[in-house]
């Protein structure tokens, strides 16, 4: 008797705490909204699409020109060094060719400002290299597009997980009153003297039954609040109601059927061609590049001064012909890479409409229990309405009421469970087949 006391306490202050948490009512549409605005997994994805983007800016210079400029400052007795400075700063005189001079100058000082620019004209790699990175950035912007829509999906389930728990709870609630109703009537049939002792017992048993169901359907509520506020990235510790009930859900879904349109199909596809042209820019190294270079120099014996100038111009073709076996086997490499990319691809395909052969089955089977635990609800809920009434005229076992009591509970949550699988099946399959 005391641990029952017990527990009736220890439900009561739960249910106090619960209702002193701040409850919120959203509605579907703000969460999705949130979602899209808040979720890190979506900006997270934001970030990896700009890494890509900044990836395939850098490979503009397939094209563009580097430039560069330095200026130096030196001072040197060192003879062709020192000859050398003169001749580029035009002072060099008749002098200068003095044997002694020539052997042993006198430390000069040379400040030179150097532009230099290297053009690439024909570098073929890096053309293929460009195009990878750049289909690489496609990729990843369908990427972002999959992630909202699988976001969306689980925000149509995180919804529906609330209201289920809603609906357990209020299911419990009812079931609860409905044992403390048939416990005080057991009581009085007991001070009567038309209940044994054992009896009354059963129902006590059965309304704490009741109490600890309802207290996991109360943190059910809870749990499913927390990952809604996860989703939205909201920390504030607060327990939301969805502003419309579970109700099932038609939604028409003719003709449906998985298409390589899909984001994450495109995403597949667009990576088998990036390896593609990895492994063809890894075949171009076999060719020679061909480069364009020049410069302009400013040269004097005071800092920032540019009393002479020059320049040099040119081109140059330059060709690797053999780096050991290196290139050999990164060419190996990236066709295996190719290959097996074209197998994961049609692995994802087929793996694809596997799920939306089993999400079909799933939906149909949904839709045979949805009419069948519809129907076995009001068979239980007339059988116990007959009980009811006959135990309150005593014509009736305890026992058999809290069966009828028990089963009427237990084909409410079943009604409602099967709703909420019908209706994510549903959702499922347009997550499958979006385009």
């Amino acid at each position: 008797m005391k641990k029952r006391h017990l527990l009736i306490l220890s439900f009561f202050l739960f249910s106090i705490l619960l209702r002193a948490q701040q409850i919120t009512p959203i509605e579907k549409a703000e969460v999705l909204t949130k979602v899209i605005e808040e979720n890190r997994s979506i900006k997270i994805s934001q970030q990896e699409y700009k890494e890509s983007q900044a990836d395939y800016k850098q490979t503009n210079a397939v094209f563009l020109p580097n430039i560069t400029a330095s200026h130096t400052a030196m001072a040197t007795t060192n003879p062709l060094m020192a000859f050398g400075a003169k001749l580029n700063q035009e002072i060099l005189t008749a002098s200068d060719f003095n044997p002694e001079q020539l052997n042993d100058p006198s430390q000069i000082e040379n400040y030179a400002t150097k532009f230099e620019i290297l053009q690439p004209i024909i570098n073929i790699d890096g053309i293929y290299q460009r195009k990878a990175a750049k289909t690489k950035m496609h990729a990843m912007a369908l990427q972002t597009e999959r992630k909202i829509d699988f976001l969306t999906f689980e925000v149509e389930k995180a919804y529906m997980h609330l209201q289920l728990a809603y609906k357990a709870v209020d299911v419990l609630e009812k079931a609860l009153e409905a044992a403390l109703a048939n416990k005080k009537l057991a009581d009085n049939s007991f001070k009567q003297g038309y209940l044994q002792r054992a009896d009354v017992l059963s129902v006590a048993v059965r309304v704490t039954e009741v109490q600890n169901q309802l207290q996991s359907a109360k943190s059910n509520v809870k749990n499913a609040s927390n990952y809604i506020s996860f989703l939205i990235h909201d920390n504030s510790n607060v327990v939301f109601m969805p502003t419309d009930s579970l109700t099932v859900n038609i939604t028409p879904l003719i003709d449906r059927k998985v298409t390589e349109n899909r984001a994450d199909i495109k995403v597949m596809q667009l990576a088998t061609d990036a390896y593609q042209n990895m492994y063809k820019a890894d075949k171009m190294t076999f060719l020679p590049r061909l480069n364009a270079f020049g410069s302009f120099e400013l040269y004097d014996d005071q800092i920032f001064h540019a009393d002479a100038s020059g320049y040099m111009f040119g081109a140059q073709l330059s060709w690797d012909v053999f780096q050991g076996s290196k290139r050999f086997g990164k060419t190996q490499k990236s066709k295996a890479e190719f290959e097996k990319s074209k197998y994961q691809y049609e692995q994802y395909v087929s793996q694809s409409n596997l799920e939306f052969n089993k999400a079909q089955r799933m939906l149909l089977d949904a839709e045979s229990k949805l009419k069948l635990t519809a129907l076995a609800l009001e068979q239980s809920k007339e059988s116990l309405r007959i009980r009811t009434n006959r135990f309150s005229e005593g014509l009736e076992k305890t026992s058999d009421l809290l069966l009828a009591e028990t089963l009427y509970a237990k084909k409410q949550l079943e009604y409602y469970q099967t709703i909420f699988e019908y209706n994510y099946a549903q959702a499922y399959l347009q997550f499958l087949t979006k385009d």
